[in-house]
């Protein structure tokens, strides 16, 4: 048997229903049934973006039944655009709320919280349903949707963990004290258990990086033989600086430029981090500098950084890339990741010069001081980001890398190829 190893190189309320436009399409294809963790539309955050393009590529090639979570009201207006490429879709509404109180049974139970959050008995009954109707392929995105295919039977099952996410929730325990810390250090305890069973139970496991894949192997050994990787990739004729865009900076300012989910808690610690021990040193000597902070839902903390001195907090905006394109520099400065970063590829993609912690870069081999600058410490961050303010722009040579390693259609083929073994 080869191993992965080889092959490697809408109203509000739970919706169900059929596309007949898709039916007759591809009434030929085989069908297959796609379980993800939050509707993957539209494609604005990192989970999202990977979501949309295995989306769009599997419905090229199977009749996709699509059973997804809504998390965010302002999503159900998407739906119609999700099912366009669906034969049949259901959407049940998680309220994140209920979800997190549902979440407190696991401490009874043992399981980890991740899973009684996304417990629901309608994508259980849709789900059993179309497995019983003849489907024989499943493709699961994140660990919590392999609960519903855990007693598939004879479907090919492929998983796409995507990241480590005990692995995560092990670093959150680092950065917090008790009892957030025992919390946390129970949940990738529990997760990682979670995972390798998951693993095991599945015919093919897939990670963002080759060497988030590695990770793992490591960590379910008995499961190595099944695990790989594709890359994500990026839209590069999208994030494209040829194009004219905007300013939308304030006249006579450098612009250093963050984007991403400002409600997620890595991006939170990172741009805290950036604005409040990096960025006063920087403009002490350079008083034009803008810190701009570009992403949806800012938290409490993201919003008080608005009143710090030069830091601009954007919220949502309708277009990120007119902010990429006239930043002077844009930075990574995550302590907290695993996998591929879509907001790193993104920036590169641009061609503006960019400056990441170790951290961001993962899984990118991109040459340090030829492509971007890498910095793990303040001081360095620091000295990172004047370098990149004053020396050559390496943004050219950074495109560059992203067009020749992170192409969608060369990525995606992969998980063609683990559906048809």
């Amino acid at each position: 048997m080869r191993s992965l190893a080889d092959l490697e190189g809408c109203p509000t309320q739970t919706a169900g229903g059929t596309n007949p436009q898709s039916e007759i399409r591809n009434p030929k294809l085989p069908d297959l049934l796609f379980l993800a963790h939050r509707i993957p539309y539209p494609p604005d955050k990192g989970d999202k973006i990977r979501s949309w393009h295995l989306l769009e590529h599997l419905s090229r090639r199977h009749r996709v039944h699509l059973g997804a979570f809504v998390d965010d009201p302002e999503d159900w207006r998407h739906c119609d655009k999700v099912r366009s490429v669906c034969a049949s879709t259901y959407f049940a509404d998680l309220n994140p709320r209920l979800g997190k109180l549902r979440s407190l049974t696991g401490l009874l139970t043992g399981a980890p919280l991740t899973l009684p959050y996304y417990r629901h008995a309608g994508m259980q009954a849709w789900v059993d349903a179309r497995l019983g109707g003849g489907v024989d392929r499943v493709f699961a995105y994140s660990a919590a949707m392999a609960r519903f295919v855990m007693g598939a039977g004879k479907a090919r099952r492929v998983m796409d963990f995507v990241d480590i996410d005990s692995d995560k929730w092990r670093q959150y325990a680092a950065a917090k004290s008790w009892p957030l810390s025992w919390l946390y250090r129970r949940e990738g305890e529990r997760l990682l258990a979670w995972e390798r069973k998951v693993a095991a139970a599945f015919d093919a496991s897939l990670f963002v990086s080759a060497a988030e894949a590695a990770d793992f192997r490591e960590l379910a050994p008995e499961s190595a033989a099944r695990i790989g990787h594709f890359n994500n990739g990026v839209d590069a004729d999208y994030f494209s600086p040829d194009r004219a865009y905007a300013d939308p900076y304030p006249a006579e300012v450098e612009a250093i430029a963050f984007t991403g989910a400002m409600d997620y808690w890595p991006n939170i610690d990172a741009v805290d981090w950036y604005a409040r021990a990096v960025f006063p040193g920087l403009r002490a000597s350079r008083p034009n500098l803008l810190f701009a902070i570009v992403g949806s839902r800012p938290s409490p903390r993201v919003l008080e950084l608005a009143a710090l001195p030069g830091v601009l907090v954007t919220g949502r905006v309708e277009d990120v890339r007119p902010w990429l394109a006239h930043a002077r520099v844009v930075v990574a400065p995550l302590r907290i990741a695993r996998g591929i970063q879509n907001k790193v590829l993104e920036g590169m993609a641009m061609a503006r010069t960019l400056v990441a912690t170790p951290q961001a870069l993962e899984g990118i081999a991109a040459r340090q001081g030829e492509e971007v600058y890498c910095a793990a410490t303040a001081d360095e961050l620091a000295r990172a980001t004047l370098a990149a303010l004053d020396g050559p722009r390496l943004g050219p040579a950074a495109r560059a890398r992203v067009l020749n390693d992170f192409a969608w259609d060369s990525a995606l083929a992969r998980v063609d190829r683990l559906l048809e073994t």
